[in-house]
């Protein structure tokens, strides 16, 4: 999940950070015995490579098998549970920086520069209180989970019964975040999964009614367009029960469609095609993961959208977020500001 500003991370978390001019969201499990803690002043990133929003042992009972991890939604909300008193506890003498900037005349905070920008820190601040004044950024979590099933042959009708699963965990998450004193959250979508080298290589069809004319499966993104739906109707009523909570939405799946409808405006010559992979028309292998034996690299990551088959290069990454965060009424000044394949930075 993942705010001037403490971010909690649970799952484009670095790019917002560098977006707003802010140190990089450090991992959790680099540190995980916390034996600096101080580092998580900035805020902390739970992510983990595989996480699922449902627990290992649900999954199991459906039949997806995931030998990535075991570190769902439910244990990163524990660990940041159990590292919230090392953080703002009045005893510990260490406290956490915010990202979201405070009122001048909150008691508990002093101002602080940091790299030339005034900042604030919170001095004896109760845990309820910088929760208060955070971003949580959920995710984006639950695609991990629609991933394993489809490559694993789940059934149709069992991947469909996910989906409240999927979205009743991420807003219980919220909630007991809430009762913490959390009151801003982002809860990314799904992006297009028809899209994904991975699921394409594994859906691979001769039925050319099966794809868009982007060369995307109209199935799998109706999927995703399906779980979006579900996801905004479930935040929405979120809303009407905590009307005080700011809840925001981040449509990840409209933010990335621009780079598959015109590539070549954002310097990018491959959308479909992993940059590190196997074979195959979409350079994938499913039973291989990049770096291991057998698989390749391309020499120009910043020219593809997707890294492995299953998620957006950087470059992409940076590109999303500078989507999302224009309206979309700007979107042709978008696509011109980078027109280059140079990887794009904060100041462009």
């Amino acid at each position: 999940m993942g705010n001037d500003l403490f971010e909690c991370l649970f799952g484009c978390r670095g790019f917002v950070a560098q977006k707003l001019g802010l140190p990089m969201v450090p991992p959790y499990f680099r540190d995980a015995n916390c034996s600096n803690c101080r580092k998580f002043r900035k805020g902390v990133n739970f992510a983990v490579v595989g996480a699922t929003a449902l627990d290992n042992a649900y999954l199991a009972r459906k039949g997806i098998i995931n030998e990535l991890t075991n570190v769902s939604l439910g244990v990163q909300l524990g660990l940041l549970k159990t590292l919230l008193p090392s953080l703002c506890s009045s005893s510990s003498g260490k406290y956490l920086q915010m990202l979201l900037f405070l009122p001048n005349n909150q008691k508990c905070t002093i101002v602080f520069n940091y790299m030339g920008q005034t900042g604030q820190e919170f001095i004896n601040c109760p845990c309820n209180e910088f929760l208060k004044n955070s971003l949580i950024l959920m995710g984006e979590i639950g695609g991990n989970e629609f991933n394993l099933a489809f490559i694993q042959g789940i059934s149709t009708e069992v991947i469909g019964g996910l989906v409240p699963e999927v979205i009743k965990a991420i807003s219980a998450a919220i909630g007991e975040l809430i009762e913490l004193g959390a009151m801003t959250f982002v809860v990314p979508g799904t992006i297009p999964l028809g899209c994904l080298p991975v699921l394409l290589t594994h859906f691979q069809t001769p039925n050319k009614q099966a794809y868009d004319r982007y060369g995307c499966l109209i199935w799998l993104n109706d999927f995703a367009h399906y779980y979006n739906e579900y996801l905004k109707k479930e935040l929405e009523s979120m809303r009407r029960l905590h009307p005080r909570i700011n809840i925001i939405y981040a449509d990840y799946y409209q933010a990335s469609m621009p780079l598959y409808l015109s590539p070549r405006s954002y310097g990018f010559k491959s959308t479909l095609t992993a940059c590190c992979g196997g074979e195959g028309p979409y350079n994938v292998n499913v039973t291989l993961s990049c770096g291991d034996p057998g698989t390749k690299s391309c020499d120009d990551p910043s020219s593809y959208v997707n890294w492995d088959g299953a998620h957006f290069t950087d470059v992409a990454h940076r590109v999303l977020l500078v989507i999302a965060a224009v309206p979309r009424s700007n979107s042709t000044k978008i696509q011109q500001d980078h027109l280059s394949n140079q990887p794009i930075t904060e100041n462009n």
